[in-house]
């Protein structure tokens, strides 16, 4: 499947050179649209029938931002997609690939295919805001920081008991320091907008790490 990439601004999905990055063509049958400006790109584009598919790289919010919706039928050859990154670190193997309704199932079929021919893993899912992992893990990191606020035990050992208890290889609270509570402030936050649930209202920690997140040392 060959594909063209359209970069406009950073990818949180692709921020370094990666097999996908470098087997794109000057101009391929498909176009994925990478970068915060993904969506400003794709209102740009002069043909969206042009293209065998065109992908939008997704931050939290839903595909229908992009392609506009109101009965329930959208949907024809564009798709979303996001490879999971937690923080800072480096993006995972998995891509949420996001569809509509009435998405072509060709087009589908062929974002996914090009995804997987450099050794990503692609999971589909339907439009909701943050995907799949996001709105499975988020309320979790939240319980675990609110359970630590009550002192239900200490940090050190929360993560132990959800290692040793669950099999994690690491605990939560850790994972979230080592990649930015800060970042799990802006996901959680933009969900708990987007929904309106309190799983998602960031916990407290995530908002003092927000607060403080720019602020230089000792201030």
């Amino acid at each position: 499947m060959s594909y063209q990439i359209l970069r406009r601004g950073e990818s949180r999905s692709f921020p370094v050179p990666h097999a996908f990055t470098e087997g794109a063509a000057g101009a391929g049958a498909g176009i994925f649209l990478t970068g915060a400006g993904a969506g400003k790109a794709f209102a740009e584009l002069p043909d969206t029938t042009a293209f065998e598919f065109i992908a939008i790289e997704l931050g939290t919010e839903c595909l229908g931002v992009h392609t506009g919706e109101s009965r329930g039928e959208e949907g024809f050859n564009v798709v979303g997609f996001a490879r999971f990154r937690l923080g800072d670190a480096e993006p995972t193997k998995l891509v949420e690939l996001v569809k509509q309704p009435r998405t072509f199932q060709r087009a589908l079929e062929a974002a996914k295919m090009a995804l997987e021919g450099s050794g990503l893993v692609v999971a589909v899912c339907n439009d909701f805001p943050g995907c799949i992992v996001d709105r499975l893990v988020r309320p979790y990191y939240n319980a675990v920081l609110r359970r630590l606020d009550e002192k239900l035990a200490s940090a050190d050992g929360l993560d132990m008991t959800l290692k040793l208890g669950l099999g994690y290889p690491e605990g939560p609270i850790s994972l979230l320091e080592r990649t930015g509570l800060a970042h799990h402030h802006d996901v959680t936050q933009a969900l708990y907008e987007a929904l309106g649930q309190e799983a998602y209202a960031p916990a407290r920690r995530a908002q003092v790490s927000k607060t403080r997140s720019g602020r230089k040392p000792n201030e």
